[in-house]
């Protein structure tokens, strides 16, 4: 089986600075991968080479067979991508913001109406369709992001620390979703959490980074043989250090500055 998802030797670097060192890994179809590092490990400039926002320095990458930089346009209908900040219109409606992103990925005209009725319902936002996003709680427009990354029917799911601040209903809610969704359609799941029963609940495998370099890679039972401990985030600490990091998000507005396009 071909992987869904092939990165070799990726590097990125901002002038002097390498925020990615020589990367490489592969994501199997319908798998459920985590991607975890502490702030500023190099994640989010990662997701950002990986769906075309960021050019790689060096390295391949390829999405569905596709290269992200020679054919931006099929790699980015081969996935499908949900950020850690919220990425809507918000004096749009929940259909006009759906029907706009159906429009710009392709959906055939004759097909919109009911992807997006049945992307709303699934995620229980159907009432409130015709309402504005700015009037939505944090849970219901992240719900909305997933549905509407959904709604081209991608290869892959691109998740940014998807459950960030929600609470534990939504978070489950999302996550069942998520799981039952890849387990349906054969859909390959990408995610960054810091929450660590997530990862250690629903990854098939783990990819831990840190200053660039991915540190260890396996499934979580791999992972804490390899580091002789009980749990992922005593893993994740054997792995990354104890010392304290930057809060904020100082790489990713760093990309989106240098690099974004």
């Amino acid at each position: 089986m071909n992987p869904v998802i092939s990165v070799s030797n990726l590097t990125r670097k901002f002038k002097d600075f390498e925020a990615v060192k020589d990367i490489s890994f592969d994501v199997q179809p319908g798998e459920l991968f985590a991607f975890l590092g502490p702030n500023g490990a190099g994640k989010s400039t990662t997701i950002a080479m990986l769906t075309t926002v960021l050019d790689r320095t060096s390295g391949e990458v390829t999405l569905n067979g596709y290269d992200p930089e020679k054919d931006p346009y099929q790699a980015r209908r081969s996935f499908g991508i949900v950020f850690q900040d919220s990425s809507h219109d918000e004096d749009l409606t929940a259909w006009e913001n759906m029907l706009y992103h159906a429009m710009l990925y392709g959906v055939p005209a004759a097909e919109r109406t009911e992807r997006i009725t049945n992307a709303l319902s699934y995620l229980d936002l159907s009432d409130r369709k015709d309402d504005l996003v700015k009037t939505f709680s944090g849970g219901m427009k992240r719900r909305l992001e997933i549905a509407r990354a959904l709604l081209h029917q991608p290869k892959i799911l691109f998740l940014d620390e998807p459950t960030l601040g929600l609470d534990p209903q939504t978070r489950n809610y999302l996550w069942n979703y998520v799981t039952k969704l890849s387990q349906e359609q054969g859909m390959t799941v990408f995610f960054t959490t810091h929450y660590m029963d997530e990862a250690q609940k629903f990854a098939d495998r783990i990819a831990v980074i840190d200053h660039g370099e991915i540190k260890a890679m396996g499934t979580l039972d791999e992972l804490m043989t390899s580091t002789q401990t009980q749990t992922l985030e005593e893993a994740f600490l054997e792995l990354t250090g104890r010392t304290l990091r930057e809060e904020g998000a100082q790489e990713h507005s760093s990309m989106r500055r240098r690099g974004g396009r």
